[in-house]
C-alpha cells in the first residue's frame, strides 16, 4: 500500500471520529431535553399563539403529528447547542492542513459565522415572526378563525430561519470574495444598485408574500452588505498596504557597500 493511500485512509478515519464525537454530544443533549420536547415547541410556537384569538388552538392532522414535530424541534434545538462542539471537531480536522495565515483567517471567520447565523434565528423569532403573524391576523377577515396546522407551521419556521440564518451570512461571504480575490472594494461598491434589487427579489422569493417579512429581511441584506464591505476592508488594509509598496532595488554604491562589509567579516574571522 503506497504512502499516499495510506495518509487518506488515515484522514477518513478521522473525519469519521470527528464526526462520531459531534454525533454523540449532539444525541446527549437530545435526550436530556426529550422530557421537555413539548415544552420546547411550546416556547416556539410563542409567536404564533399570541397573534391567535383567545381560546384558538393549533391543530395536528396527522396520527402521528403531536409525538414528532416535538421531536424534529428538540433535534434542531440540540444541534444549535452543540453546534459549538461540532465547529471544533470541523476546526481540529481542517486545522493541520492550513498555513499559519490561513489559520488566523479561518478560526474569526468560523465563529463569526456561527454568531451571524445564530443571530439571523433570533431577529426571526423575536422580531420577524411577530410582526408578520400580527399582520397576517389584522389582515385577515373576521369570519375566519386560524387554526393552524403545527407541522405546516414548523416547516414555515424552518424556512424562515434558514433564510436569515443564510442573510445574515452575507459579512462572511464578502470577506472570503475579498480575500480570495475574486473581487475588490471598488468593484463592490460599484455593484451596490444590484445588490440593493438582488435583495428585495430574494425576500420577494424566499419570505411569504407579505410587505412585512420582506422589508425585514431585504433591508438587514443590505445593511449587513455594507458591513461586510466595511470589514473586508479593515482586514484587507494591511495586505493592500504591503502590496502596494513597490521594490526599490539597491544602488550600486549600497551593493559595495555591503560586499565590502562581508569581506571585513571574513577577514575578522580569520
Amino acid at each position: 500500500m503506497s504512502e499516499q493511500h495510506e495518509t487518506f485512509i488515515a484522514h477518513l478515519i478521522e473525519l469519521r471520529d470527528r464526526l462520531m464525537r459531534a454525533l454523540v454530544v449532539i444525541v446527549v443533549i437530545f435526550v436530556c431535553l426529550m422530557p421537555w420536547a413539548g415544552d420546547i415547541y411550546d416556547l416556539l410556537a410563542l409567536p404564533m399563539m399570541d397573534t391567535l384569538p383567545e381560546g384558538t388552538n393549533m391543530i395536528a392532522t396527522g396520527v402521528v403529528t403531536p409525538f414528532f414535530v416535538p421531536v424534529k424541534v428538540t433535534l434542531l434545538v440540540s444541534f444549535v447547542l452543540a453546534l459549538p462542539w461540532v465547529l471544533y471537531q470541523a476546526w481540529a480536522f481542517i486545522a493541520p492542513g492550513l498555513y499559519a495565515h490561513e489559520k488566523r483567517l479561518a478560526l474569526p471567520l468560523v465563529l463569526g459565522s456561527t454568531l451571524l447565523f445564530i443571530a439571523g434565528m433570533a431577529f426571526c423569532y423575536f422580531f420577524v415572526f411577530r410582526m408578520v403573524f400580527s399582520f397576517i391576523a389584522e389582515f385577515a377577515p373576521k369570519s375566519i378563525v386560524p387554526a393552524p396546522d403545527i407541522e405546516q407551521y414548523l416547516g414555515f419556521v424552518m424556512s424562515m430561519f434558514l433564510a436569515f440564518g443564510i442573510t445574515f451570512e452575507v459579512p462572511v461571504a464578502v470577506i472570503l470574495l475579498v480575500k480570495a480575490g475574486v473581487v475588490d472594494i471598488a468593484k463592490l461598491k460599484e455593484i451596490r444598485p444590484y445588490v440593493i434589487v438582488g435583495a428585495f427579489v430574494i425576500a420577494a422569493i424566499v419570505t411569504p408574500p407579505d410587505v412585512i417579512s420582506q422589508l425585514m429581511l431585504a433591508i438587514p441584506m443590505c445593511l449587513l452588505y455594507e458591513l461586510g464591505i466595511f470589514l473586508a476592508r479593515m482586514i484587507g488594509k494591511p495586505a493592500a498596504e504591503a502590496a502596494g509598496a513597490e521594490y526599490v532595488p539597491p544602488s550600486i554604491e549600497d551593493m559595495d557597500r555591503e560586499l565590502d562589509r562581508i569581506e571585513a567579516g571574513e577577514r575578522d574571522g580569520r
